[in-house]
């Protein structure tokens, strides 16, 4: 791999005009938080009712007894017998970090409209300890536009707030936050879709730290080289770790 060779004081120089560009960026991002939690709410009006593995729950019930909750919409729809390998990228860095936030009054949920009991064995595959949900039996996944119907899909489909070409699969990631007030009222604050979850997945910001980075060829596709954990060839250098929680 071929780079520019330079003195040590030389690479300081490089290195402080790179942190000025990273602390403006930052800052930035500071200010796109704070705009996020400032976007008016939508208050839900329907009562969703999906399946868990001790039977059925409601919205309400998800929030486990806090007020913020965070569903990540999963890609694991019900005729799959495996979910998607990059949503199951992103769950591996989630039993971490939740041990955190959940004290912090937010709680975490995987949705997917796949059959409760196939949504187990995978969570038991992988070692995940969050909870994962089924909204198999209700509109919860169309109505936040991340499941589509296939005479949907001939016409385009809504996701990522505006109309899209045939994604060629029924079932696309996403990520919903929603607030539940002291009367018990939802509301509906923010969705996230396609790229915009990559501030959550911590193996990208270390990998961007690397001289080859994601190393992705294909247009920045992380189907280029993610495996879920347990599909990764043996070459006898990496050691093999159990998942967070597991």
């Amino acid at each position: 791999m071929k780079h520019e060779i330079v003195s040590q004081a030389e690479w300081i120089e490089a290195s402080r005009a790179l942190l000025a560009e990273e602390k403006a960026w930052t800052h930035e991002r500071d200010r796109l938080a704070a705009k996020r939690r400032a976007l008016p709410w939508v208050r839900i009006e329907k009562d969703y009712v999906f399946e868990g593995p001790a039977g059925p729950v409601s919205l309400a019930d998800l929030f486990d007894g806090r007020s913020q909750l965070i569903v990540y919409h999963f890609m694991f729809a019900p005729e799959w017998e495996e979910g998607c390998a990059g949503c199951s990228f992103l769950s591996d860095q989630i039993d971490g970090p939740r041990q955190h936030f959940e004290h912090n009054d937010v709680s975490w949920v995987a949705v997917s409209r796949a059959p409760i009991g196939k949504l187990e064995a995978y969570r038991q595959r992988m070692g995940w300890q969050f909870t994962w949900v089924s909204s198999g039996g209700n509109d919860f996944n169309h109505d936040f536009h991340v499941s589509f119907a296939d005479e949907e899909r001939r016409n385009g489909v809504f996701y990522n707030f505006q109309q899209q070409p045939d994604p060629e699969i029924s079932d696309l990631p996403g990520a919903s936050v929603f607030f539940r007030d002291e009367d018990g009222a939802i509301y509906h604050t923010y969705s996230s879709y396609a790229r915009g979850n990559e501030t959550v997945v911590a193996a990208y910001g270390w990998l961007d730290m690397v001289p080859k980075g994601r190393n992705e060829r294909d247009g920045g596709n992380l189907g280029d080289w993610v495996r879920r954990h347990d599909s990764y060839p043996d070459d006898g250098r990496t050691r093999v770790t159990a998942p967070a929680g597991a």
